[in-house]
């Protein structure tokens, strides 16, 4: 089998495209990129509204689909690169529903991949800095297998579906990247309130205090601007880089006293209220990104900056 080239102006497929990256991402995509833009979701979130106004001029298609069960062949004939977001992203929430997250993070991981080497073509894979969990010091992409230390069903499902690229990159030739990103803050038409930054704009916003771990106030975590997720996105398709290597990905690594400092800078009144959380045996990490530095990509974002413009679109909400 040839080794897959990306081809600007070729067929762009996007599993789960309407959610909270991908809503941002294809409202971004300007007429003459792509000669197709083909758009999967399964709407298990009902994000219609991702596809309100989308950009004139753009051979938008979309099919709403599930990747654990449509026919993938079908819908990737012809493709010259696949970016797959599909994905249950919920950490918190992934203890409840375990199998749920094996299924669609792992195995349809697989089944995306494996219909990408069959059509000999690229793919972009997100995971996460999750992956890294409890960590003494601070970690780059060299971390020992050994040492990565996932603590939620979802970061476990991640690693896992790393694996499984890693794997069919050796035994069937699948070209990939794997960008492992920190937590998405930011705005989007499709955003979702239920990872850290988000969830407290939310909770500030609605005028209820927030609900904070309680081991948590000074543990530092690796952040992401969603402007910065999709502007990386777009310098892996535009670079065409598919070299089976993974990046992390991230613009802060901040506190949580740094996020509600952030907060508080717009909505002084805000509380903090204490709570106990499954999830909390995981203690401070801080993450590096200088291999994806290196390749000559700059990160703009700013996590004041995506605090307020998250602010300003519910502040009306708050009735002051």
């Amino acid at each position: 089998m040839a080794e897959p080239a990306f081809k600007k102006g070729g067929k762009l497929v996007i599993t789960g495209a309407l959610g909270h990256i991908g809503s941002r991402l294809i409202h971004g995509i300007r007429p003459g990129e792509y000669g197709e833009v083909l758009l999967i979701d399964n709407l298990s979130t009902q994000r219609y509204c991702s596809l309100f106004n989308l950009p004139k001029g753009v051979p938008f298609r979309f099919r709403e689909a599930d990747i654990c069960a449509c026919d993938l062949k079908k819908l990737m004939a012809g493709a010259n690169v696949v970016l797959h977001l599909a994905a249950i992203t919920d950490a918190e929430g992934s203890f409840d529903m375990q199998k749920h997250v094996e299924e669609v993070n792992c195995s349809g991981t697989r089944r995306v991949a494996g219909a990408c080497a069959d059509e000999g073509c690229p793919m972009i894979f997100l995971s996460t800095t999750s992956v890294y969990g409890t960590q003494k010091n601070v970690v780059d992409e060299n971390c020992p297998k050994d040492s990565l230390k996932p603590q939620s069903p979802y970061a476990e499902s991640k690693l896992k579906a790393e694996q499984t690229l890693d794997e069919l990159g050796h035994s069937a030739g699948l070209k990939y990247v794997v960008c492992r990103f920190g937590t998405i803050y930011g705005t989007s038409i499709g955003m979702r309130f239920h990872t850290a930054v988000n969830k407290f704009i939310w909770q500030a916003c609605m005028g209820v205090p927030v609900t904070v771990w309680r081991t948590a106030m000074d543990q530092q975590r690796p952040y992401l601007d969603l402007g910065d997720a999709v502007r990386a996105i777009n310098f892996i398709l535009a670079a065409g880089r598919f070299d089976n290597q993974l990046y992390n990905v991230l613009t802060d690594n901040a506190s949580v006293v740094d996020i509600i400092g952030a907060i508080r800078k717009h909505i002084p009144d805000l509380e903090v209220k204490l709570v106990d959380s499954p999830i909390m045996n995981q203690l401070s990490y801080r993450v590096v990104c200088e291999k994806f530095r290196a390749l000559g990509f700059e990160f703009k974002g700013n996590l004041d900056e995506g605090v307020k413009s998250a602010i300003d679109l519910l502040r009306q909400a708050r009735g002051r």
